[in-house]
């Protein structure tokens, strides 16, 4: 479901030339830039990498960080990492960067499949020398910080089955310490979020609807509070259809006064290519809007450019 498109051939050697040439003289010819580097895939990015170091005997990396500024440098920096180097670059930038930004964080924890968080944990500690649980001990507080420990540390089936018995003790369980007080149990709440799969949060919602009339999504935002509550409503809604999701991420970061490139960059760099078509098609049906338009409105120059690229759009 990538929106990636690549044309037909292409040779690394021709790639990295060319971007080398775009670098030298006066200036850089962001241009050039822009249209390679936003129609190659992480296997021809990496590639091309290898190339222009054999070939120049310096890193492309470094010279796109000197001859980039703004957004795009933002963007085209984060897009030239392999998936697994991205979570750990910007988990560990929300949490103990120059702005501490504790809903991205919580997003890419909770977005994630038990196999792929014990990946990022490794490869966060071999980059940065320091176990992720210690800068989410450092920089959260409360029912928060204990549902991302829980959430980091317990292994959770990814297969489809589930125990429909248990689905319905989960909901009873909810519903009573829920609905029969004011705000509900956090204690249970991190368990269930924790240690259940996917599948049984999204047969949870179902089961809580029929048999009190009420979205669990609801009864959450009603009972919880802060970065608690959105951590819990980013594990359901992702467990549900984490194309809408990021659909709903999207239209936040560009509603209103002025956009927040950063939420934009993070969600089209990172979900190009694996289900950035299904998130357009989500967008569209809950908006009544395309992506591509959304996004054309809100940027402009060649940051626009590479953005509109990777989300498939050849009308710019």
């Amino acid at each position: 479901m990538s929106t990636l498109t690549i044309p037909s051939a292409t040779s690394p050697r021709d790639d990295a030339t060319q971007l080398h040439r775009a670098f030298k003289g006066i200036g850089c010819d962001t241009g050039v830039v822009v249209s390679i580097l936003a129609h190659r895939d992480a296997t021809q990015r990496d590639d091309i990498q290898q190339e222009f170091e054999t070939m120049y005997s310096y890193d492309l990396k470094k010279e796109l960080s000197s001859e980039l500024h703004g957004h795009l440098k933002k963007a085209v920096m984060l897009w030239m990492q392999n998936s697994l180097d991205r979570h750990v670059t910007t988990l560990r930038q929300a949490l103990t960067g120059p702005i501490i930004e504790l809903k991205a964080a919580t997003e890419i924890i909770c977005s994630r499949a038990s196999s792929q968080i014990r990946q990022i944990k490794q490869a966060y500690t071999s980059a940065h020398g320091t176990h992720l649980e210690y800068d989410i001990q450092a920089h959260t507080s409360g029912n928060h910080k204990e549902l991302l420990l829980a959430y980091i540390n317990v292994s959770r089936y990814e297969g489809p089955e589930m125990d429909r018995v248990l689905v319905e003790n989960d909901a009873k369980t909810m519903h009573k310490l829920g609905e029969k007080k004011f705000g509900m149990d956090d204690k249970i709440l991190i368990q269930i979020f924790s240690e259940r799969s996917r599948s049984h949060l999204v047969a949870l919602a179902s089961t809580y609807q029929k048999l009190y009339g009420k979205e669990l999504r609801r009864a959450i935002k009603k009972g919880t509070t802060g970065n608690f509550k959105f951590a819990l409503l980013t594990i359901l809604q992702c467990a549900n259809n984490p194309a809408k999701y990021f659909a709903m991420v999207l239209r936040k970061a560009m509603k209103g006064l002025g956009t927040k490139d950063t939420t934009l960059i993070r969600i089209v760099v990172t979900r190009a290519e694996l289900d950035m078509q299904k998130i357009k098609e989500e967008y569209n049906k809950l908006y009544k809007k395309s992506l591509t338009d959304a996004v054309h409105s809100e940027t402009s120059g060649h940051y626009r450019t590479f953005l509109l690229s990777l989300l498939g759009s050849t009308d710019h």
